[in-house]
Formats: structure tokens, C-alpha cells, sequence
């Protein structure tokens, strides 16, 4: 089917699902119509793509298993002689699944067409601004946090004082995740890319489930180093 024809028919459908007031089921089929829509223009097939969905799985997987381990066992701790040494070693690891998971979104985006609507100097501008925004959420998390505190040293036994209020945490929960979730998004934009995109949903959902297993859990190792203070 024609691009033109077929994102007219999308903007006509939308129009017909968009009142002033649509209803939830509506809204849900406006999503469903559109992401029907951009897996007309992505090759789920193809093996960079596959690459790179594996990556964006495995990782939040991969180091909350390990974390969770460590936390029950100090296995970590004793191999490496100290939980700030087994800390340092499993952010680094993280750091290049991270530059391995870009790297393979990246290669995706190049093999798979661009959506000729995205590509002007204008979505070029948005995604850029959407690239700087997430970048200022990952390194003033980072910053704030630091890197025991970024990469679960809560896990390792080596807890924060307090918890930590100032920017960007006093704009939003998990600021470093969308923050990321954002870089990508931008990426995609820059580069015109409807698997880049597509790409980024995933990377958003990953997080999402991510962090409903992360916060509680940090919440009770808090719990827990409080009710110990207590009982001394």
C-alpha cells in the first residue's frame, strides 16, 4: 500500500476516534491503530532487530537476577573479597550490556526504512531536544546517586543514608529510566526510524516491569535496615 494513502487513512481514522472526550476504549483503539500502522514499516524479522529486542530484554532481566542473588547469598561479596569491589565489577558489567544494547538499536534503526514524514530538520530538532532532556536525567541521576548507589549497591548491602530528594528525583520517580527511555526515543526520532520507535516501546516496557519488582524490593531492604536500627 502507498505511504501517503495508507497514513491518510490513519489520520482519517484517527479523526473519526478522537472526540473531545474519547472514551478509553477508544483511546485503546487509536493505539492499536497506530501501532498496527508502524509494524507495516518495521521487518520483525530481521536479525539486527531481533539483536536488539533481545538486548532490551535480557538486561533489566540480567542484573536484577544477580542483584537479587547477591542479596540472598553474598556470593559476589566473598568471591571478590568486599561488596564495594563486587559492586564496581557488576556496574561495569552493566555499563557494557548498555553500550551492547545501544549499539545493537542502532544497527536496527540503519537496516530497516525511514519514515519519510519524520524525516525533516523539525523532528530532527524534537528528537534532538528529547536526547538532551534524557541525557540530563541519566547524568544528574547518576550524579546524585553515584555509582554504587546507581548500580544496586542497596542490593550488596551498602545502603544510602537517606534517601535522595534533589533534582531530578523531586520531578520524577526512576528519572534515570525514562530519562533513557527518552534518549532512545529521541535517537529514533532523530533518525527517522519506525524500528527505532517500536524499539523504544520496548525499552519503556522493560523499565515499567523493571521497576515494579526494583522499588518494592529496595523499600523492604530500608525496611529492614530501619527495624535492625531499631532493635539495638
Amino acid at each position: 500500500m502507498p505511504f501517503d494513502t495508507l497514513h491518510t487513512r490513519v489520520r482519517v481514522r484517527t479523526a473519526r476516534c478522537t472526540p473531545a472526550r474519547a472514551s478509553p476504549g477508544r483511546r485503546r483503539q487509536i493505539g492499536t491503530s497506530a501501532m498496527t500502522w508502524l509494524l507495516d514499516y518495521v521487518k520483525v524479522t530481521d536479525c539486527t532487530f531481533t539483536a536488539a529486542v533481545l538486548c532490551i530484554f535480557f538486561n533489566p532481566l540480567f542484573w536484577n537476577v544477580v542483584a537479587r542473588w547477591e542479596h540472598r547469598t553474598r556470593a559476589l561479596s566473598r568471591v571478590f573479597g568486599s561488596p564495594y569491589t563486587a559492586c564496581y565489577c557488576l556496574g561495569v558489567i552493566i555499563l557494557l550490556l548498555n553500550f551492547v544494547r545501544s549499539h545493537c538499536f542502532t544497527q536496527a534503526m540503519k537496516s530497516q526504512p525511514k519514515l519519510e514524514d519524520l524525516d525533516c530538520l523539525f523532528s530532527y530538532y524534537v528528537g534532538l531536544v528529547l536526547l538532551g532532556t534524557g541525557t540530563l536525567f541519566v547524568l544528574s541521576s547518576f550524579l546524585a546517586l553515584g555509582f554504587i548507589g546507581t548500580f544496586l549497591g542497596d542490593y550488596f548491602g551498602i545502603l544510602m543514608e537517606a534517601k535522595v530528594t534533589r533534582f531530578p528525583f523531586n520531578v520524577l520517580d526512576n528519572p534515570m529510566y525514562w530519562g533513557s527511555t527518552a534518549n532512545y526515543l529521541g535517537w529514533s526520532i532523530m533518525h527517522a526510524s519506525p524500528a527505532g520507535l517500536l524499539l523504544t516501546a520496548l525499552v519503556a516496557i522493560s523499565y515499567a516491569v523493571a521497576m515494579q519488582y526494583e522499588g518494592p524490593f529496595t523499600e523492604e531492604i530500608y525496611r529492614q535496615k530501619q527495624k535492625a536500627a531499631k532493635n539495638k
